[in-house]
């Protein structure tokens, strides 16, 4: 597809870090998710301010989006098939917006890992003790929603470990929609632990994913990971790590100073990244410096 020819795209930073700015408590399981029914104007808002900052790839406000999440609410099957298309809807109006200086613009379907989906953080630990056969089949219902919605790609993100990627793999099959196959990583290793040549690995075969990459870590990981992935799989790579600061659970607060700066980015990109953002804490404002700088 056109995102993964030559040159490198910008994307998105942390759309729940940007809902946040603009005064939502996103406490709550269901995270950014839970303005697709409350308040969906305003992710529509949050797509806006990063595509005017100058991204080219609006990620949904479905990353820690389920069916069993809704239902823990009180939403039913129905609507909350509604609601996962309604992502999709809600970043395409937000495209349609500025869509009259014929950039290419991208809808990116976030699909974040079971442990989002858990609410307690254990997307970064990864080895939930589940088979690849039981994941693959939680999986798949929502991947199947997303892509009826027709997004442009699927952005499968902050995956923590192998045994989920291989499900994911398995699950993305006969899908229909590209993919990109994010893990989250530290210190050269997945967050569960495994090697990242084992992880990109399992990607490296798959038609249905068209690029690998990192997310949701520290930007001094990112490097290794980008020549590990450029390595293993000979696919397009993608980098969006967070802000680099650090995450004070028991005060709930941010802590430390930014490590995120498009001198990082530029040199992801010379080091072969094709696309490049952030994650959480990577503001409109960064991005735009980003943009600027590549």
């Amino acid at each position: 597809m056109e995102l993964f020819g030559a040159g490198a795209w910008v994307s998105d930073g942390g759309l729940a870090t940007e809902l946040e700015a603009r005064g939502h408590d996103l406490s709550d399981a269901l995270w950014s998710a839970r303005l697709l029914l409350d308040a969906p104007e305003e992710i529509v808002a949050a797509h806006r301010a990063f595509f005017d900052a100058g991204a080219v790839i609006a990620t949904t406000a479905s990353y820690q989006a389920s069916f069993e999440g809704f239902a823990e609410r009180g939403i039913d099957r129905a609507t909350a098939t509604r609601l996962l298309r309604r992502s999709v809807d809600l970043a395409r109006q937000a495209r349609d917006d500025v869509s009259g200086d014929g950039r290419p613009r991208f809808v990116a379907a976030s699909v974040g890992p079971y442990g989002a989906a858990l609410a307690d953080g254990s997307e970064y630990r990864g080895a939930y003790g589940l088979t690849v056969a039981r994941l693959r089949d939680w999986h798949r219902p929502r991947l199947e929603v997303l892509a009826e919605a027709r997004p442009d790609l699927l952005a499968i993100e902050t995956v923590p470990d192998v045994v989920e990627a291989e499900a994911l793999v398995e699950a993305l099959a006969g899908i229909g929609v590209p993919a990109w196959l994010s893990f989250t990583v530290a210190d050269g290793r997945t967050r569960a632990g495994q090697p990242l040549t084992e992880a990109f690995a399992v990607a490296a075969g798959s038609p249905d994913v068209a690029a690998v990459g990192v997310n949701c870590c520290a930007p001094s990981d990112v490097s290794p990971a980008l020549a590990c992935a450029k390595a293993v799989t000979g696919k397009p790579v993608v980098v969006y790590p967070n802000s680099g600061e650090g995450w004070d659970a028991r005060r709930r607060a941010w802590t430390g100073a930014t490590q995120f700066s498009p001198r990082l980015a530029a040199r992801w990109v010379a080091e072969g990244a094709h696309v490049v953002g952030g994650c959480c804490r990577v503001r409109p404002a960064d991005i735009a410096e980003l943009a600027r700088r590549l």
